[in-house]
């Protein structure tokens, strides 16, 4: 990175979008909004550098991006994009997860079995000159002539002005793992950091049961986050993500109502100690999280009597893709009840369809 000579040289960090709870209509462009990491790649010759939302650098864990951008894009150029993992025909972002990992040798396997994709988006900067900022021109015209790659690893968005083809991508492409839609002002500038954009992703409700909580950092006697959990056709319960964001005051009102519930991991669903017994590996049994060894993941069992709420995004696998919103309590629901079968399945659409076109 030292010797790069760029217009635009990092760390930069991207725009941003606000959510809004419907596509505007207006002058707009519209693309998919695409489920992986969110990074923009900078190259000068044979130095690349590829950053993230946190201005870290990606580089080392993205060995087939780096050669395809060698081997694709403009000799000096700097693009806003995202880092995504197709598996089948659908965006697989826990896989992309498992390919941040400390170990070269890990690393360069990952990139063999599960190889990324970049998703290019806006050009910041093209030779020697800087485009941002300058108006979005919306469509293909947000390429701002960047010629198409040869390569199958690197890919542009599409893109339309067309407020009933943005309508139809929100619901069409969700069956590949897709976030939603993103509007972008045609008059609008790139404004790093900033939230210039407009974000709209699905929002559904589901009955979860509460099987258990942790406590927040603020103290042991306050709530952190409440474990859901939906119960599948096996009659076991599969845990399926969290509920958190509560005001403080509500968080200590948590932890008393809460305490009568408190049980012990024996004969408790989650168990998974015991579980482990059988298995060599189960990811979701550890205690610490692959992106913070010291992050605490052990929980308070609860007996699963409580049935609340939820808003959710979607679904990645059998579980919610993002922490779940609380939305009320549902005492009127027998915890069994809480079921797969309640939730909305969108359309499944293979997303080779989807990149194919932008290769």
């Amino acid at each position: 990175m030292a010797s790069m000579q760029l217009p635009v040289m990092p760390p930069v960090a991207p725009m941003l979008s606000k959510a809004v709870p419907r596509i505007p209509e207006g002058p707009f462009c519209y693309e998919p909004k695409w489920d992986g990491f969110r990074s923009i790649v900078f190259r000068d010759g044979h130095d690349v550098e590829i950053g993230s939302r946190n201005e870290r650098p990606m580089t080392r864990y993205f060995p087939e991006i780096v050669e395809a951008v060698e081997a694709n894009l403009p000799e000096k150029c700097v693009i806003d994009g995202e880092i995504i993992v197709v598996i089948g025909d659908r965006l697989e972002f826990e896989v992309l997860q498992q390919r941040i990992h400390p170990a070269a040798s890990r690393v360069k396997l990952l990139s063999q079995e599960t190889p990324a994709s970049f998703i290019a988006f806006d050009l910041l900067a093209l030779g020697r000159h800087r485009l941002h900022p300058a108006p979005f021109r919306g469509a293909t015209g947000d390429s701002r002539g960047m010629p198409g790659p040869r390569g199958c690893a690197i890919h542009l968005t599409p893109a339309t002005r067309d407020h009933e083809m943005a309508v139809q991508w929100f619901s069409q492409f969700e069956g590949a793992g897709l976030d939603g839609v993103v509007a972008k002002p045609l008059a609008g500038t790139y404004q790093p950091d900033k939230r210039t954009m407009f974000k709209i992703k699905h929002q559904r409700t589901a009955d979860c049961v509460v099987a258990g909580y942790r406590v927040h950092k603020s103290g042991p006697d306050s709530i952190g986050s409440l474990l859901l959990g939906l119960y599948k056709e096996d009659g076991s319960l599969a845990s399926v993500g969290v509920i958190g964001a509560f005001p403080a005051a509500r968080r200590k009102e948590l932890f008393n109502e809460l305490q009568p519930l408190v049980t012990t991991f024996e004969n408790h669903p989650w168990d998974w100690a015991k579980l482990q017994e059988g298995s060599t590996r189960n990811p979701r049994s550890s205690e610490f999280s692959r992106w913070n060894a010291n992050k605490d993941l052990s929980f308070i069992p609860l007996r699963p009597e409580l049935v609340v709420e939820v808003r959710y995004e979607h679904m990645e696998g059998d579980r919610f893709r993002h922490t779940a919103q609380f939305n009320r309590w549902r005492p009127d629901r027998e915890p069994r009840s809480c079921t797969y079968e309640q939730l909305e399945e969108p359309v499944k659409y293979d997303l080779a369809d989807i990149l194919s076109a932008n290769s």
